[in-house]
């Protein structure tokens, strides 16, 4: 056997590094979520609204003409 075996733990620095990796990862997928969120919020309202000015615009003139395109 050796004298000088390496130590079954890793070093501190090692973990500490790892530590502060995990952090920061969670940290950014945290803000991706939240920025997810404000956009399908702000993309469903922006929605809203113009299915709204599409209903009123129907509404106006409901006489409005469609040119027919002939088939081949």
């Amino acid at each position: 056997m050796r004298a000088s075996a390496a130590p079954a733990s890793r070093p501190t620095s090692a973990r500490n590094f790892n530590i502060v990796a995990i952090a920061l990862t969670t940290a950014l997928v945290a803000l991706q979520l939240i920025g997810l969120a404000l956009l399908e919020r702000s993309h469903a309202h922006a929605m809203q609204m113009s299915f709204s000015h599409e209903a009123a615009a129907c509404t106006d003139s409901p006489d409005a003409a469609v040119p027919q395109t002939p088939y081949d």
